[in-house]
């Protein structure tokens, strides 16, 4: 048996909105662990595909900054369509998806106003594909066991980030998603991979100070990939550093789909908000350039509306 698990962030450097890591974990029944991590593109062949565009009607699953077109909720079908049929439920709001991941965000006035799902698509077609994916799952004996992400909120980030780097920030969340995944399989040995952070090629360090009294083993660091295996109060897990792991390993790019989804849902009430206090304002993704314009156009209201700027603008 084999647990295969991604970990990924969205949302590293706007000013507003939340800083997400999303994970998923993918449990292959009767595949050995010694045979490396398998290619479960070409597994699930007959449901998903790395395209948004496919002439078998596939679902796609990659890096979501190549899902994600435009900039309304009609550019989420592709986000939309492969994180719902992986969580294999139909959410009839983002308050049910948000529970169904483990994520919760601090209520603020901007957090609050909820939105229906699906956005995009349209849910006979996405119960059709739930379907197919699941029978395409069963049939190679794998199961999608666990989507999760951790959405930091402004005011969390600004208060982290003010004591250490948002690198720091960004390993140390995703290192708590490691910690939830040892924990949930004590008894497996769980290869997890996440992307590169900051290009960086030594991590035994920063891997020590988050388990100070784990045993740390170097298996690889090279320019290709920095790999660990760690003994963690008697839980094994290996952990693989490497650049481009979305294009390389299918859980680490579900679950960079979806840290994505679960970031621009939470934009998307912060928009909603922000349009009943100053009216026909265009909304905004919240990355630096756009950014200024949306604040220039929101500073006349903060001060009258009690809208803190530290609880909504990062530091950095």
């Amino acid at each position: 048996m084999l647990v295969y698990a991604g970990i990924d962030e969205a949302g590293y450097g706007p000013m507003f909105g939340p800083l997400c890591v999303g994970a998923s974990v993918m449990i292959l029944e009767q595949y050995d662990p010694a045979n490396g991590e398998p290619d479960l593109w070409d597994i699930l062949s007959d449901a998903i595909c790395k395209k948004r565009s496919d002439r078998r009607k596939r679902i796609a699953v990659n890096d979501s900054k190549k899902l994600k077109s435009g900039s309304t909720p009609k550019g989420l079908k592709h986000l939309e369509r492969g994180v719902l049929s992986f969580l294999a439920n139909q959410p009839t709001s983002d308050s049910d998806f948000f529970a169904s991941i483990d994520c919760a965000l601090p209520k603020k006035p901007w957090t609050t106003l909820e939105t229906k799902l699906p956005l995009a698509m349209d849910p006979s077609a996405l119960q059709i594909d739930i379907a197919c994916l699941a029978r395409n799952l069963k049939q190679s004996g794998v199961r999608c066991d666990w989507l999760a992400c951790k959405a930091i909120d402004v005011k969390d980030y600004n208060e982290r980030t003010s004591l250490a780097s948002k690198a720091a920030l960004n390993f140390a969340t995703a290192m708590q998603l490691v910690e939830s995944i040892t924990m949930k399989y004590p008894s497996e040995h769980p290869r997890i991979m996440i992307d590169r952070h900051g290009g960086r090629i030594r991590y035994r360090q920063d891997l020590q100070q988050a388990w100070p009294e784990a045993k740390i083993q170097i298996l690889v660091e090279n320019i290709e990939m920095s790999r660990y295996r760690l003994t963690i109060d008697g839980r094994k897990v290996t952990m693989t550093f490497a650049s481009k792991s979305d294009e390389k390993h299918m859980p680490v790019a579900l679950a960079s789909m979806v840290a994505k989804f679960t970031r621009e849902l939470h934009m998307l009430r912060f928009n909603k908000y922000f349009a009943t206090l100053v009216p026909d304002i265009k909304p905004t993704a919240g990355y630096v350039q756009d950014g200024r314009r949306f604040l220039k156009e929101i500073e006349p209201i903060l001060d009258e509306n009690n809208l803190a700027r530290e609880f909504l603008i990062r530091n950095s």
